[in-house]
């Protein structure tokens, strides 16, 4: 019996065996995420959300504009009103972002992947870099798409601006990199805390709770423009004011934050068990 399956198997060729790399494990990770419901009812949410509240923001603004003060029609920003729909966006973005490691680890999946991937952490870079790169190119062509379609209705009182003007192109493609930024974030805080309910809250927290309760801090104590969402934020706001950093060196400290958050998600994930 030994001779006969001996032969046999010699017969068929040796078992076929493929490596575990990076690559493979990103295109593993890409068909998890392309083939979850809620990843494309979250994330059409959120160009939803990018795109209507942009439009309507820019419709209520037209239909004001012959009543606003002088003041008030100085301040306005053609670009920064039409993709202000990333506040509300950027919740869906993070929701997502924490089920992607979250869910699995709900499901008891985490152990199947990372069994198939002793080493870990190319698991992580995979889902970050795949989630990254589905939230960046969504969200980006959301924000494009808001700030065309609400300067054709800003331009019905003449107040449309072009993405040539001072700072119209960093506004719009910066909601882009922020939402990405945000998502990239909760990767990370889903790997370190692995609650769905525990990292949404913690996402929620650091960039819509913390920011309000600080504002009850003395004025002396200059903190808020370094925390996370302010300093992200900093990317979209249409005139430089004292209290707020500058765009590109905001946007640096929000991905300092995020850069630290992704190394201890990494720590983290190495030391303990699934």
């Amino acid at each position: 019996m030994t001779t006969l399956l001996d032969r046999q198997a010699a017969a068929s060729g040796p078992a076929v065996r493929g490596h575990v790399t990076q690559l493979r494990v990103l295109h593993s990770e890409w068909i998890k995420l392309r083939t979850l419901r809620s990843t494309l009812v979250t994330l059409t949410a959120a160009v939803v959300v990018m795109i209507g509240l942009g439009l309507l923001f820019c419709a209520v603004s037209a239909n004001r504009w012959p009543h606003m003060d002088r003041g008030e029609q100085l301040r306005f920003s053609a670009a920064g009103v039409s993709v202000r729909g990333f506040l509300l966006a950027q919740l869906a973005v993070a929701v997502l972002g924490v089920l992607v490691v979250s869910g699995e680890y709900a499901t008891g999946m985490i152990r199947a992947t990372l069994s198939a991937v002793p080493q870990r952490l190319p698991v992580l870079w995979a889902k970050a870099a795949v989630y990254t790169a589905v939230t960046f190119l969504a969200m980006t062509t959301a924000s494009l798409v808001a700030f065309l379609a609400g300067q054709a209705i800003l331009s019905s009182q003449h107040i449309g601006t072009t993405l040539g003007a001072p700072g119209a192109a960093r506004m719009v493609f910066g909601a882009g990199l922020y939402l990405t930024v945000v998502g990239l974030l909760s990767v990370a805080l889903g790997t370190l805390i692995r609650s769905t309910a525990g990292g949404i809250a913690t996402v929620f927290g650091l960039l819509m709770v913390l920011p309000l309760l600080t504002e009850a801090l003395p004025t002396t104590w200059s903190i808020n423009e370094y925390l996370p969402s302010n300093a992200g934020q900093a990317l979209l706001a249409a005139h430089r004011e004292p209290h707020i950093l500058a765009p590109w060196t905001g946007f640096a400290v929000f991905c300092l934050y995020t850069a630290v958050a992704l190394a201890a998600a990494a720590a983290a994930l190495k030391r303990r068990d699934a």
